[in-house]
This record gives structure tokens, C-alpha cells and sequence, in this order.
């Protein structure tokens, strides 16, 4: 059951909204902007269940304004379809004829920057973003995506499946590459912020990376798993290479290639191509921080794989 509450915003900046009930986000896809004095229903349920980079409220509806919206006359696609927010989008998905270029995939939202910015680095050229399911849906909600763009580290923001709200919609992860690549010369893929998980093998975002990587592998292209890798998370389970990326290896149908920074173990495994690259962040603008806490290793993997994906592009081995 949802958790629904009706309050009224007292101070507004852009989609964020602090109303009578504590801090809320209104998605720009969906509603437009919240002001103060608006009356507006909230799911209260992030909040209270106290996560972290999700706890606060959503608006559900905004009972001043925006009701007299009549969606997108015309267009007949659905994302969030047969939900309470099923909403028409414009669709892009491209055509796998002339998809040409090397895909990455990460299992972290936290793993774009420092991937992007060492693909430029290389002299990579241009980078698109295909969001996936895994983490958040909404497109706008991710500060890095927009950062990134802003600074010309990417060329293009494609959401694919239920993830909505980017520059380009798609249905499928394999048309959102196709789409991406109708503009850019490699794509990474991976869920957006706020990763789902269960603490299970198999329950968890990152496996999307799974999805991501096969997709690749079906339109012909290179496909690149991009792992994670931590020097400091507390759970044994995710020092070192976590178990994550080794369960999406594990299941893969086909061998991919796997980058991995200077200095760090790379395991036995003969079936994957497994290619050690720089990890060095220097002159990296932002703090090297995920989950809270310093994560160097996180980085340096993110950084091998933006520097893999460049070398892959440009033919280099």
C-alpha cells in the first residue's frame, strides 16, 4: 500500500519542495514546478523507512496546479504504463543496422563520473548515458547526469525501459544504444542513483549490468563490464572485486572484456578478457566518496574502464 499524505509547500527551488511534512522531490516529467501555498499529496514512504539516498517524500500529485495537463496528445507509447504515473513519451529507439561502437556497463550510478571523465581524459570523443532500470527511474534525478553534461563529459542522456524523463526515451536497452549511437561514438549503461538491493546473490540493481552487457553482445558490439571494486566497504562480500560483478560474470553467456586498475588482484579466470589499465585520478574535479564514505578503489576501477573504453574505441589493445 502506498503511504500517502496531503500537506502544502512552504518554500520551493526548482523540483525540490519543503512542505509542512519534511523535505519532498517533484519529478519535472511528470508535474510542473511546485510553489508555496501549492496543496499536494506526498508518498511519505522513503522517509519513513529512514533510507539513505532516498528518504524523503515524492510528490504524487499537486492539487493547485497542473491538473488541467493533457499529457502528450498524439504520442501513443506509455512508460510506467498501467501504473498510477503511466504518462506518454515521445520513443527513439534506434536501428541496430548502424549501431557502431563499444559499450560499457556499470552496476553503480557512482561509477558514471569517474568513468566519463577518464574516457575524455583518453581522448575518448563522445560519451552517451543510457540509464537503465536499477536504481532511480526518474531521468532528472540524477545531479551527476546533469553535471556531466554541463561539462561536456557526456553527449547524450538516453533513458531506456522504465527508466524515463532523459533527452531520448527508449523501450529497450538495446534500442537506447542503438538510439545513443545515432550521436555518440560508445555508450555506458547503468542504473541511476539509489541502487535496489537485498543483499541476496541475485537481488540487487547492479545486476542490470547482466541485461546491459547482453544487449551489447547481440547488437555485435564490444561489450565491456565495468566492475566494482571497493577498498573500504565494511562487508567482506564487496572488498575487493564485489560479488556483484563476480555473479554477473558468473551468468554471463559470453565472454566480455573487464578492465581493472593497476596493482589491483585480477582473478583466475580465463574465460573473460581481463585488461589492466590506469586508474589514476589526477585532476579529478569531485570527491572521490560513494555511499558516504572515501572509496579510492571504486574510482580507480570506474577510471580503468573509461580508459578501456577509449582504447577499445580507437582500437588500441
Amino acid at each position: 500500500m502506498l503511504a500517502l499524505r496531503r500537506t502544502v509547500v512552504i518554500a520551493a527551488d526548482g523540483p525540490w519542495a519543503d512542505t509542512e511534512l519534511g523535505r519532498a522531490w517533484s519529478d519535472p516529467a511528470l508535474h510542473p514546478p511546485p510553489q508555496p501555498g501549492d496543496e499536494v499529496i506526498v508518498n511519505v514512504q522513503a522517509r519513513t523507512l529512514g533510507l539513505g539516498s532516498g528518504g524523503y517524500d515524492v510528490l504524487i500529485v499537486n492539487l493547485t496546479r497542473g491538473l488541467e495537463s493533457d499529457g502528450r496528445p498524439g504520442v501513443h507509447v506509455m512508460k510506467l504504463n498501467y501504473t498510477p504515473v503511466q504518462h506518454a513519451v515521445e520513443v527513439a529507439d534506434g536501428d541496430p543496422a548502424g549501431a557502431r561502437g563499444p559499450v560499457a556497463t556499470i552496476g553503480l550510478h557512482g561509477q558514471l563520473a569517474p568513468l566519463a571523465w577518464a574516457f575524455a581524459q583518453a581522448g575518448g570523443g563522445r560519451l552517451g548515458y543510457v540509464q537503465t532500470a536499477g536504481g532511480a527511474l526518474p531521468g532528472a534525478l540524477s545531479r551527476t547526469v546533469a553535471e556531466l553534461r554541463g561539462r561536456g563529459l557526456l553527449a547524450a542522456h538516453v533513458t531506456a525501459g522504465p527508466a524515463y524523463g532523459g533527452e531520448r526515451e527508449a523501450i529497450s536497452t538495446a534500442g537506447a544504444i542503438a538510439a545513443a549511437l545515432e550521436d555518440c561514438d560508445a555508450v555506458v549503461c547503468g542504473p541511476g542513483p539509489g541502487i535496489l538491493g537485498s543483499g541476496t546473490r541475485l537481488g540487487h540493481g547492479g545486476l542490470v549490468a547482466l541485461d546491459s552487457a547482453h544487449a551489447a553482445l547481440a547488437l555485435g558490439l564490444p561489450a565491456i563490464v565495468v566492475p566494482r571494486m571497493s577498498s573500504s566497504d565494511p562487508r567482506e562480500r564487496h572488498r575487493g572485486l564485489s560479488h556483484h560483478t563476480r555473479t554477473v560474470l558468473d551468468l554471463l553467456l559470453r565472454p566480455v572484456i573487464v578492465p581493472v586498475p593497476e596493482g589491483a588482484d585480477v582473478p583466475a579466470d580465463g574465460r573473460h578478457d581481463w585488461r589492466v589499465a590506469s586508474g589514476a585520478l589526477d585532476g579529478f574535479p569531485w570527491p572521490q566518496r560513494s555511499m558516504g564514505r572515501d572509496d579510492p578503489l571504486l574510482f580507480a576501477a570506474a577510471a580503468a574502464g573509461g580508459r578501456v573504453l577509449a582504447a577499445t574505441l580507437h582500437g588500441d589493445e
